[in-house]
């Protein structure tokens, strides 16, 4: 089951979704879509190693766009903060950004229960493509839960991604022990 627009503004009501900045134009029929930050980020180094903190360099989309180039992983951000306390989030490209061969998410397109933050977008694009800041991007949509969660995501000590900034976040794989 998917939240649907009526749905998804009751939950804002309660408190149980939160979208900032919130735009009524946004919102769909069964879905709210985010935008593009301003700021992209590249990994500094060509090889990654999983077992070690891999260092990200941040630069602004220019007003003029900027061309996304294949061959190339990049980290991008949404322009909106979101919290989601009782959903499952998920994140998925817009036909229109497929339609263009840019990919938003690698592999985490799904965000958890108590998640609050910016989400990190992990694009890349099967040729050049230029892109813009507030650009539409993504869209979110919401699947209720069953049951009760003993440990929102929010609430767990070893959350690595709660509270995401409206900044791109690297992959922190080196604070798991294996």
């Amino acid at each position: 089951m998917i939240l649907t627009d009526t749905r998804i503004l009751e939950e804002m009501a309660k408190g149980t979704i939160k979208i900032e900045p919130y735009n009524r134009a946004d919102l769909g029929s069964n879905s709210y879509d985010v935008h593009l930050g301003k700021t992209l980020a590249t990994y500094v180094d060509a090889e990654l190693d999983a077992k070690k903190h891999n260092k990200i360099t941040h630069f602004e989309i220019p007003d003029e766009g900027f061309v996304l180039q294949p061959h190339v992983f990049y980290l991008g951000v949404t322009e909106e903060y979101t919290e989601t306390h009782a959903h499952v989030p998920f994140l998925e490209g817009k036909s229109s950004t497929g339609r263009l061969g840019i990919d938003i998410h690698a592999t985490a397109g799904k965000g958890d229960v108590g998640f609050c933050g910016n989400w990190t977008l992990e694009i890349s694009c099967k040729q050049p493509v230029r892109i813009y800041k507030g650009m539409p991007i993504g869209q979110l949509i919401y699947f209720p839960v069953e049951g009760i969660i003993e440990v929102k995501y929010n609430q767990k000590g070893n959350a690595k991604y709660s509270g995401q900034p409206n900044m791109p976040v690297e992959s922190m794989m080196w604070k798991n022990s294996f």
